[in-house]
């Protein structure tokens, strides 16, 4: 019976090839939709992870509980070995040391008497090891104004207002005021190597890159960091499985009473970011199921349209014997091959547009310039679990039940009926 139905199906156009071309758009659009949407949601979560908290974040326990603070004394020591031993645990995931601090930038004049000064936001990077993805995880070369990025020790990055303010460009040279990790006066020389934009006036007053050695050396932190920060494997942050190896890093450490002893807490343990990605979240199904329910709508008007207008054949077959109920019940199994060849299609190729927008993106870096570093300077894709399978809802079910809606008229058929149906 199945066999026929198939060829019966791939002989009429008007039953399979349109039919199914109608369900795969639909679902093609729902699949590109849903990634499209979860992507575009995640960027300001992927954005704070970048630059702030992480995926996952491992510091000492008396640090992250005065984190705001940037509490370098409550630094983690001895952290190469820390790394190391984190590579060890979670072999896909990138883990970088980084350095918060604040200082007085100050501008010498010829004679080395102090021509300006300002406060500045320190950040300590690692820019020079080969393997790094630092700079690229920011943008920090697209956010370039003047100049080039870091690349050997003593250069740093200015934000570019900061340098208009104190007058200086590429290749000058400032001090950095501040204190070190044990609370000493600390004095460091560097020169500019370029400068940056960030997009956000608190940044933009007055931000400072500098290389994670360099800082180090400044800050008497000699293999010592405020943080280590971890990125998941794919690049996007998933709240499950970051959850899972936390507590599998802080179970290791569970019986060392001691404020020192490393933690590690992921993006949605940290400040008020673990409610906005339960909103992300949120709002990701909901927009996505909006989405899903509108396609639902129309291929389930398709699908009733389809088998409305097959209403002189229903009629045939009834008045040649065939019972009312096996009728009905081809043309749920028709409904049923029609949904799961469209959704098939249309879920490969809204994977594949998926895949090519998560992958490649499309870049808004000219309608964003000056703000690519605080602001996703592309828009992806996310493919998710859900994406492969969300497809089948409007594609599969929404089908089989306009054409079951449809089916009930079959048994409400009249022998005068059928006459009329003939004779047309």
């Amino acid at each position: 019976m199945i066999k026929f139905l198939i060829k019966g199906l791939l002989r009429d156009k008007s039953r399979s090839r349109i039919p199914v071309m109608v369900v795969a758009i639909g679902v093609m659009l729902t699949v590109f939709m849903h990634a499209f949407v979860t992507g575009y949601m995640g960027d300001t979560i992927e954005m704070n992870a970048r630059f702030t908290h992480g995926h996952l974040k491992v510091m000492t326990t008396a640090y992250a509980d005065e984190m705001n603070q940037m509490p370098n004394d409550l630094a983690l020591l001895e952290v190469d070995e820390l790394k190391s031993n984190l590579k060890q645990m979670f072999s896909d995931v990138d883990w970088s040391p980084r350095i918060q601090f604040g200082g007085l930038v100050d501008v010498p004049d010829a004679n080395g008497e102090t021509r300006s000064q300002g406060p500045a936001f320190g950040m300590a990077l690692d820019f020079l090891s080969p393997e790094s993805k630092e700079a690229e995880r920011l943008n920090i070369e697209k956010t370039l104004v003047r100049g080039t990025l870091i690349k050997e020790p003593q250069q740093a990055l200015l934000s570019e207002k900061f340098a208009q303010n104190l007058g200086v460009n590429p290749g000058d040279e400032f001090t950095l005021i501040g204190s070190t990790m044990n609370g000493s006066m600390a004095f460091y020389t560097f020169k500019v190597a370029g400068t940056i934009t960030f997009g956000v006036e608190q940044m933009d007053r007055g931000a400072l890159l500098v290389d994670i050695n360099d800082a180090q050396f400044a800050l008497d932190m000699d293999n010592a960091a405020g943080e280590l920060i971890g990125f998941l494997p794919g690049g996007f942050y998933d709240n499950g499985l970051a959850v899972e190896k936390a507590s599998e890093f802080n179970e290791a450490y569970a019986n060392v009473d001691d404020p020192y002893a490393p933690v590690m807490k992921t993006l949605g343990q940290q400040g008020t970011m673990g409610q906005y990605v339960a909103l992300v979240d949120v709002w990701t199904i909901y927009i996505s199921m909006v989405f899903v329910f509108a396609m639902a709508l129309v291929l389930w008007n398709a699908g009733l349209l389809g088998a409305l207008r097959r209403y002189g054949e229903f009629g045939i077959r009834l008045a040649m014997g065939e019972e009312k109920r096996h009728v009905f019940n081809t043309l749920i199994y028709e409904a049923i091959v029609i949904g799961v060849l469209g959704s098939l299609v249309g879920t490969g190729f809204g994977l594949l547009f998926s895949w090519l927008m998560q992958t490649y993106g499309i870049d808004m870096s000219a309608m964003l310039e000056g703000a690519t570093m605080m602001m996703p300077s592309e828009i992806k894709a996310r493919i998710t679990p859900a994406t492969y399978y969300i497809g089948f809802i409007p594609g599969l079910l929404s089908t089989v039940i306009g054409a079951a809606l449809a089916g009930f008229g079959i048994y409400k058929r009249k022998t005068s009926q059928l006459f009329k149906e003939l004779e047309a």
